[in-house]
């Protein structure tokens, strides 16, 4: 394909029904927690700030690992699953890509999918919120937004202590109290974004 007949390659933002305005994590399929552990906290040095049943399967676990910049990467992790070498079609392949969007944009967000023949589900996840896609060739998108007003840099430091208080909740997954509890505890302001209600997911 000729420079001339190719898409024009720009920083300006493209003509669109709305712009994401970030990336806020990326969630792969992985083998087993230890597994996992090992290569991503103890090799890489990423630490483990949020550990969770998989809201959609809670066969599976969900480890969240601050990457260091207050991205995170998510794995979903199971005990019957050993770590595979060479191409894979499950374990170690991309499950979804996230993208952030800003909160007072969501309504519009949703009509814009609407308008362009996209289905997608809304879902509270405690500590986000997200509208869930499908790009065209069926690789499921997420567009989520913070539900707490979060700084980038404190973000890992927040939800590992979400999770402290998941735990001594006893709670299954982080919510509401465990994410305005860490972020009091933190001495970070509480502000919640006005989002739609839903539910946590399709395995709760």
């Amino acid at each position: 394909m000729s420079d001339e007949s190719a898409a024009p390659v720009t920083s300006k933002l493209p003509d669109a029904p709305f712009h994401t305005s970030g990336t806020d994590h990326v969630t792969v399929w992985g083998s087993n927690e230890e597994d996992t552990l090992a290569f991503y906290r103890d090799l890489l040095g990423m630490p483990l700030v949020l550990r969770q049943p998989n809201l959609d399967d809670p066969s599976q676990t969900h480890l969240f690992f601050d990457t260091g910049d207050g991205r995170i990467l998510t794995v979903f992790v199971s005990d019957e699953r050993a770590s595979a070498r060479g191409q894979r079609v499950n374990t170690g392949a991309v499950h979804h890509l996230c993208f952030t969007v800003e909160p007072d944009e969501y309504e519009d967000i949703m009509a814009a999918l609407e308008e362009a023949g996209k289905g997608y589900n809304v879902f509270d996840r405690g500590i986000f919120h997200s509208i869930y896609t499908q790009d065209n060739n069926g690789l499921v998108i997420e567009l989520s937004a913070d539900k707490y007003e979060i700084p980038d840099d404190r973000k890992g430091e927040v939800l590992a202590t979400a999770q402290r208080l998941r735990e001594e909740d006893g709670a299954d997954f982080a919510q509401d109290r465990h994410m305005e509890g860490a972020l009091e505890e933190l001495g970070l302001p509480v502000n919640k974004h006005d989002l739609p209600d839903a539910d946590a997911g399709v395995g709760v």
